[in-house]
């Protein structure tokens, strides 16, 4: 069965703008949502700047605009507003099956439905939500918008480290490492065998993700992959230790034997480039180089 595509977004073509996790930042939503008015004509519902404790606004209302904008049968995109929470909680009421062939984009807790597209084996990005797209270099803004415009492969990316050599290719999956590892086990968790792994993360403390890793693994996880892809991992070291989360991620990704390069940059850090979730990848860790051997969206 074939991954499906979105379709390119072309000038002025119609986006969706959702919150379906915490409510955010109101100045750094405009920013982001300015950079995106240039190009394509955005819209949103007027309840989009609910908030209800940590979340933007009841389940009900989240789930119903996230349902709305994924069987959306015009619009071109979805651009998500924020992550936090509350992604997880919607779904078992959103139509997957029945999504359009629109470029759902955003990162961190939209990870959740990045992995239930995937299930049903439909193209996303993980790239930066619009109140973090405000913050980005102009090279990751450039970046973000030939990615949703152009069928072409985009440029290869580096990271700094390389924690085993070796090569492997396959559909890119994965994300957050704490929301991918609590989506384990779960029917809105995509078929990994033959997959290579990205996982980044914000605010763990080392014994956090060995913890999550070590779910991975006892899920069986990291016998069904073929290579990991390790983004930042932001603000996630233990005061006063002798020891950093890449020391920990460096153990941890030798004892899978797995390919294995860190340090690219996508993730909760600027720069944060965007990636099309779904395609097909080389990951050459010798070297931390990630290629990327198709486009995100369909050719004309």
């Amino acid at each position: 069965m074939r991954w499906l595509k979105p379709l390119p977004l072309r000038s002025q073509d119609p986006v969706l703008v959702v919150a379906p996790a915490g409510p955010f930042d109101r100045p750094s939503f405009d920013v982001g949502l300015s950079l995106v008015s240039q190009r394509y004509a955005p819209s949103f519902r007027s309840d989009l700047f609910d908030s209800r404790r940590y979340l933007a606004g009841s389940d009900s209302r989240r789930s119903e605009e996230l349902a709305h904008a994924l069987t959306h049968r015009e619009a071109r995109a979805i651009f998500c507003a924020r992550g936090g929470y509350g992604c997880m909680r919607l779904l078992p009421s959103l139509p997957l099956a029945d999504a359009a062939p629109s470029a759902l984009v955003g990162f961190s807790d939209v990870t959740a439905l990045h992995l239930a597209l995937q299930a049903h084996r439909r193209v996303s990005i993980h790239g930066p939500v619009l109140t973090h797209l405000s913050v980005q270099p102009p090279e990751v803004q450039d970046a973000f918008f030939r990615l949703l415009e152009s069928p072409e492969p985009p440029p290869p990316l580096l990271g700094k480290h390389t924690y085993v050599p070796g090569l492997a290719e396959g559909p890119l999956l994965g994300g957050n490492l704490a929301v991918f590892a609590c989506l384990l086990g779960t029917p809105y968790m995509p078929s990994l065998d033959g997959a290579v792994l990205l996982l980044e993360d914000v605010g763990e403390r080392p014994y956090r993700l060995d913890r999550m890793w070590t779910h991975l693994k006892l899920a069986g996880v990291f016998s069904r992959v073929r290579g990991i892809v390790l983004g930042d991992f932001t603000h996630c070291e233990e005061k006063g230790a002798d020891y950093g989360s890449a020391d920990i991620l460096r153990e941890l990704a030798q004892e899978t034997g797995l390919p294995c390069a860190a340090g690219f940059p996508i993730g909760h850090s600027t720069p944060n480039f965007p990636v099309a979730l779904g395609t097909h990848v080389r990951l050459d860790a010798s070297s931390a180089r990630l290629t990327f051997l198709e486009g995100a969206v369909q050719a004309p």
